[in-house]
């Protein structure tokens, strides 16, 4: 039984999270408190940050998600990251299990000034059921669908390969998780960011011993017939730094 707290307090940052036509492609405030319940002694006894929560690049994979996935409701974006949170880790990640999960979305500017509307959920980590693809290269994490977007975890297996690949319909957003992937062939630095334009050909490989991860927002959710494989050299899209430097 986890016993510790991690939290986050007055993380702010601009995303798309509103319903109405006007903020569909507006930029707004939001602000978020995080808490973490999950067992830091082993972490306390060995100094290994691995056994712990690493609270940055925890923050950079949330403000990812919140940029990327555009959510329509407070409501979805509270449920997609706390299902996030509270999932196990994925094999090509270092960090303990959150067992539990409080979160306190809040939009400073929907009331224009007057008020400042918040929500609150609290979750544990029975809540999850996260449903494990097989994959030619490896896995695939479903992490959440909604009408609107996929979230899910690449996980590519020591010594193979996601085929060079396009999307016709989908647009994808992706955050390297782990140290040691090459993407297009070349060093993939953690907390990385790429976006992905249509018809941009890309691939992830892996020349290492262990698992490598990647959290993948698609945007509509995945679907098999836009996954299409191509021949030729891969696209040159510039990485962004994680919301941290990453």
């Amino acid at each position: 039984m986890a016993r510790d707290v991690i939290s986050v307090d007055g993380l702010e940052l601009d995303c798309v999270v509103g319903l109405y036509p006007n903020e569909r492609n507006r930029l707004q405030p939001l602000r978020m408190d995080i808490e973490l319940d999950c067992d830091t002694e082993r972490a306390a006894e060995s100094g290994k940050l691995s056994l712990s929560i690493d609270y940055e690049a925890i923050v950079s994979q949330l403000v990812f998600l919140l940029q990327s996935c555009r959510f329509k409701l407070l409501e979805t974006a509270a449920h997609v990251l706390a299902r996030y949170l509270l999932a196990p880790p994925g094999p090509g990640e270092r960090r303990a299990q959150v067992e539990g999960v409080r979160l306190r979305l809040s939009k400073p500017g929907a009331l224009y000034g007057r008020a400042v509307p918040t929500l609150k959920i609290a979750r544990a980590a029975e809540w999850v059921k996260l449903r494990t693809d097989p994959k030619s290269f490896g896995s695939v994490d479903v992490i959440d669908e909604t009408a609107d977007a996929g979230i899910y975890r690449l996980n590519v297996a020591p010594g193979r390969a996601i085929p060079l690949h396009i999307h016709q319909r989908m647009q994808e957003s992706e955050m390297v998780l782990s140290d040691g992937l090459l993407c297009q062939g070349h060093p993939a630095r953690r907390g990385s960011v790429r976006r992905w334009p249509l018809c941009a050909p890309h691939t992830y490989s892996n020349p290492t011993e262990r698992h490598q991860t990647v959290l993948c927002v698609n945007t509509p959710p995945f679907a098999d017939d836009d996954e299409i494989r191509v021949q030729g050299e891969p696209a040159h899209v510039h990485p962004e730094p994680g919301w941290l430097g990453g």
